[in-house]
Order: C-alpha cells, then sequence, then structure tokens
C-alpha cells in the first residue's frame, strides 16, 4: 500500500470509530483481520473445563438445543457442579481454606460487555447466579466478601453450611502437616470454566471455583478477575483458564488469549502463546516450572475452538450438533521447556 493510500485508508478508519459511524469499510477490514467467518452462525456450542465439563456440557446443551440463551445455559451447567457436593473444587463442599472455611469466587460475561463478579463469598453456593445478580441488578461489577454475602440475602439466595464432612475430613488431614504444597493437577484444578455460543450468535462465559485448596483466608485467584480468569468479546470470542490462578493473573490470562484471537491466531496457538508467557514470567522469577500449571480454553465467534496448558493433564470438554459431548485431550506447551 502506498504511503497516500495508507494515511487515506487511517483516516477513515479513525473517522468511524471516532465518531461511531457505522462505515462499511471499517467492519470489512475488521472482519478481514480476525479471519471470521461470513458463514450462518455455527452454534450451538458449549465447551466446559476438566472431565466434569461432560456433565455440565450435557445440562447447557439441553437449553441451547432449545433456542435458549447462552448465558441461562451455563449458569445451568455451573449450578449443577456448585450444588454437587461431590465436586471438591466448586460451590457446596469444595476445599476450604486453611482456617476450615469454604470461600467461593465466580465471573460471568455476556455478549454485550456486561460482567459481574464475586470473590471471598462464604455460605452461598450458587457463587456464579450471584455473579449474574451482580451485573443486572447493581451498579457494580464485583462484590466481595461480606458485601457480596449481604448482597446474597437481600436478592433471596439460599445460604447454608459449604464444609461437607468430606472436605471437612481432608482439611483435617491436611492439618496434620500444614505443608502448603498444592499439586499440578490435583489441588489446582479447581475451576469449572465455561464457554458457550448459542443459536442467535450470543456469546457467553461463566468461570467459578472453590479457590486453591488450604489457601490463606481471604486469598482471591483469576476465577472472579475479568480478563484472567474469563473474558468475553462479542467480535472475537471468548477465554476461561484454570491452574494457579495467581500465575495467571500476571500473565493477563484470557485477555491476552483474546487478543491474541483479534490478531489472526486460532484458538489453540493464542491459547499456546499465553501458557508460554506464564513460563517465561516463571523462568523470570527464577521459579521452577515443574510446580506449576496454567490452562486456556478459547471459542471464536464463529465456532473455533481450542487450548492448552503449560503442563500435561488438561482435558476439555466440547459439545455440538455434528459430534455431541466428549472429552478432549488439550495440547500443552511442556515440549518448550
Amino acid at each position: 500500500m502506498k504511503r497516500r493510500d495508507f494515511i487515506k485508508w487511517q483516516g477513515r478508519g479513525l473517522l468511524g470509530l471516532g465518531l461511531g459511524l457505522n462505515l462499511p469499510w471499517v467492519t470489512e477490514i475488521s472482519a478481514q483481520g480476525q479471519g471470521q467467518s461470513k458463514s450462518k452462525n455455527p452454534g450451538p456450542l458449549v465447551l466446559s473445563t476438566w472431565d466434569y465439563g461432560l456433565k455440565t456440557n450435557e445440562v447447557a446443551w439441553r437449553i441451547l438445543k432449545k433456542g435458549g440463551y447462552a448465558l441461562d445455559a451455563l449458569l445451568a451447567g455451573a449450578e449443577l457442579a456448585e450444588m454437587d457436593p461431590e465436586n471438591a473444587y466448586v460451590g457446596l463442599g469444595g476445599f476450604p481454606d486453611r482456617d476450615g472455611i469454604v470461600t467461593l469466587d465466580a465471573s460471568v460475561m455476556d455478549h454485550q460487555y456486561n460482567m459481574g463478579m464475586v470473590a471471598g463469598l462464604e455460605q452461598v453456593p450458587r457463587a456464579s447466579a450471584l455473579a449474574r445478580a451482580v451485573m443486572e441488578r447493581t451498579p457494580h461489577t464485583l462484590l466481595v466478601g461480606d458485601g457480596a454475602l449481604q448482597f446474597a440475602k437481600e436478592q433471596g439466595f439460599e445460604t447454608m453450611n459449604l464444609l461437607t464432612p468430606s472436605s471437612e475430613a481432608a482439611w483435617k488431614r491436611w492439618l496434620e502437616t500444614s505443608r502448603y504444597l498444592p499439586g499440578v493437577n490435583v489441588e489446582n484444578h479447581d475451576t469449572i470454566g465455561l464457554l458457550s455460543l448459542d443459536q442467535e450468535g450470543r456469546m457467553a462465559g461463566v468461570c467459578t471455583t472453590s479457590g486453591m485448596a488450604y489457601k490463606m483466608h481471604g486469598r482471591v485467584g483469576d476465577t472472579p478477575l475479568i480478563g484472567s480468569g474469563l473474558y468475553v468479546d462479542p467480535e472475537v470470542g471468548a477465554v476461561t483458564s484454570t491452574g494457579h490462578g495467581e500465575e495467571i493473573v500476571r500473565a493477563g490470562g484470557s485477555l491476552l488469549v483474546l487478543e491474541g484471537m483479534r490478531n489472526g491466531l486460532d484458538p489453540e496457538q493464542a491459547c499456546r502463546n499465553v501458557a508460554l508467557r506464564v513460563l517465561k514470567q516463571l523462568r523470570h522469577r527464577s521459579k521452577d516450572p515443574a510446580k506449576y500449571q496454567a490452562c486456556f480454553m478459547a471459542l471464536t465467534k464463529d465456532g473455533r475452538y481450542g487450548a492448552c496448558s503449560l503442563q500435561p493433564g488438561f482435558t476439555y470438554a466440547v459439545q455440538d450438533e455434528d459430534q455431541g459431548n466428549r472429552l478432549i485431550q488439550a495440547p500443552h506447551a511442556w515440549s518448550k521447556l
């Protein structure tokens, strides 16, 4: 492109963005840059992290199949996990902190850049639904601790003791040593992250967790932080993450994956790049990468999806019309170490 043509094109683009005009060349350039399909909407489609994702997908799919809203479907799937006392990584029965208190974190985001987050939530198992209530019923995006609990009670959310006999017994066994050494794919695959595209082309994301087992009271990881544990951009796609939350936060996590897709990378490569960013930062801090895990899962607005983790072991579930509900072993960046 000649210099004068570039200046002319750039001026048109800036004019369109600055004045909010719907100029056809601005839309066309954006679509070409992202490599997005112009075919009909590929939905419905739902993705969930870890093996439990097969269960959450099944619940979400029933809503999507009937033409339901992406966020409604994901919250139904998340609630299945949150209300399952046998799932020790979210909601009721989640592993407690080192003081024996179960605290929950969650975030939601829809196709219109609306978002809601809760962190350090006690007594309320349906953390993701409460995050949605923050999004839809308050002028805020994030409520924490006692404030989140107060809001939940005002909104009529059921409260209960989240520490089940099994999670309490595990905590008491941990107290015998009190060594805070979370395993790469054991205590840290706690997060349930879900992404969806519905029949109307609307995208949504949900991320919910009870946090790292036996954490310090008040610790918050990546899950409730939009941009780290979750991000949805209707022009590009959606991303969620799981693993060592502190490392995902340091890397800019989900938003960095999304920006990779915005710049033309396919979902798997965008996830791999950020996993490698985590590796680089660990080495910069003289940390042993073998002791850390970071996993990213991404979905584009045209229905492409992919994932990648720092180390082996991350699985995610995908359900669509063509291939049904299946579990996928994600590739990893370990070979690059």
